[in-house]
C-alpha cells in the first residue's frame, strides 16, 4: 500500500505540471542519451534544451519510491528550468527492486560526470551544475549534493576521471535520516513506515539490526553533510505523513551548523505533493539562478 501511495503521489506531482506542458515547444528534447551501461541496461537521460540557454545545468531525477522509468520522463517539468534559460538533463537511473538504493547512487554520480563530460555539447558550464527531484529524487539529491566528488584520474573512461559534484541543490520532501526517522532514534529500517521499500534498501527479515544500522547511516545523506555542502533549498509539507518534515528540519539543522547557505519552505497543510506543486517548482529554478549564475 505504501509503494502505491508513495507513486501515486509522484505521478500526481507530474499531472499537475502537464499544464506546462502546452509550452514545451519552446524547448528542444534530445531522447534516449545513453550515460551508462551495466547488467545488459542501458542507462538514458533526456536532454531539454532552452531557446536562450544561460549555462546553467539542472539535473532532474526522475524518481518515485526508487523507481525509475522513460515515461515518467515530463516535458512540463522540464520547462520549469527552460523556462529561464536552464537546460534541464532528466536523469532514468537503475530501478529498484532489481537495483538497490546504494547502487542508484552509483548510477547517479556516473550521470553527473557524464552531464560535466558532455557539458560543451549542450551549452552547459560544468562548474554550474544543479541537482534537483521529488521524494526519492530529493533524497538522490542530496545524497549526490554531499557525497559528489572528484573521479578516479587513472580510469580508463574520461567520464569516470570527471567530479561527480553539484553546485548546487533545491528539491522536495526528501528522506535524509534513515536512523532518526519521525523521532529520534527510530530506523526506518526498524519501523514499518517505510516498510513497502526495504527491498529496495536490501532490508529482509534476515538483516541483522548492525547491518541495518550500517545501510541506515551508508543511504543518510544527512551523515555526509560537511562545510563544503552546496547551497540547498528544501520544500516540504508539514502534513507528509510518509516522509515527516522532521526529516527536513534535521538537514536543514545541519547544514546550518556546518554554516552551509540554505533554506526551508514549509507548506502547511500540504501532504507528500500538493495541487500547484508547479508554482513551488519555480522557486527551486529560482534558486538555481541565484547560486549558479554566472560570476
Amino acid at each position: 500500500m505504501l509503494r502505491s501511495r508513495f507513486r501515486t503521489s509522484i505521478l500526481f506531482t507530474c499531472a499537475l505540471l502537464v499544464s506546462l506542458a502546452a509550452r514545451a515547444q519552446e524547448q528542444t528534447r534530445i531522447r534516449d542519451v545513453i550515460y551508462s551501461k551495466k547488467m545488459g541496461v542501458a542507462l538514458t537521460m533526456d536532454v531539454f534544451k532552452p531557446a536562450n540557454p544561460n549555462g546553467i545545468g539542472v539535473i532532474w531525477m526522475v524518481s518515485g519510491g526508487w523507481v525509475s522509468s522513460h515515461d515518467a520522463i515530463n516535458e512540463g517539468v522540464a520547462k520549469i528550468f527552460t523556462s529561464k534559460g536552464q537546460t534541464v538533463f532528466q536523469v532514468v537511473h537503475g530501478a529498484q527492486p532489481r537495483f538497490k538504493v546504494p547502487e542508484i547512487v552509483q548510477d547517479i554520480h556516473r550521470a553527473v560526470r557524464f552531464i560535466r563530460t558532455h557539458a560543451a555539447e549542450y551549452g552547459v558550464d560544468p562548474n554550474r551544475l544543479g541537482i534537483s527531484g521529488g521524494s526519492a529524487g530529493g533524497h538522490l539529491s542530496l545524497m549526490i549534493g554531499t557525497t559528489g566528488g572528484p573521479g578516479k584520474a587513472d580510469a580508463a573512461d574520461p567520464v569516470d576521471r570527471a567530479s561527480s559534484a553539484v553546485q548546487a541543490v533545491a528539491c522536495f520532501y526528501p528522506a535524509t535520516d534513515f536512523l532518526n526517522y519521525g523521532k529520534e532514534g527510530q530506523s526506518a529500517l526498524e519501523v514499518g513506515t517505510l516498510k513497502g521499500y526495504w527491498p529496495a534498501f536490501g532490508v529482509t527479515d534476515a538483516t541483522t539490526k548492525e547491518q541495518r544500522e550500517a545501510l541506515a547511516h551508508l543511504i543518510s545523506p544527512i551523515d555526509s553533510v560537511s562545510s563544503k555542502t552546496p547551497p540547498t533549498l528544501i520544500i516540504h509539507g508539514d502534513a507528509d505523513m510518509l516522509v515527516p518534515l522532521q526529516q527536513s528540519q534535521r538537514f536543514i539543522a545541519k547544514l546550518e551548523a556546518d554554516k552551509v547557505e540554505c533554506k526551508l519552505i514549509v507548506k502547511p497543510g500540504k501532504g507528500h505533493g500538493w495541487p500547484g506543486l508547479e508554482k513551488d517548482g519555480e522557486q527551486l529554478a529560482d534558486w538555481f539562478d541565484k547560486y549558479l549564475a554566472k560570476k
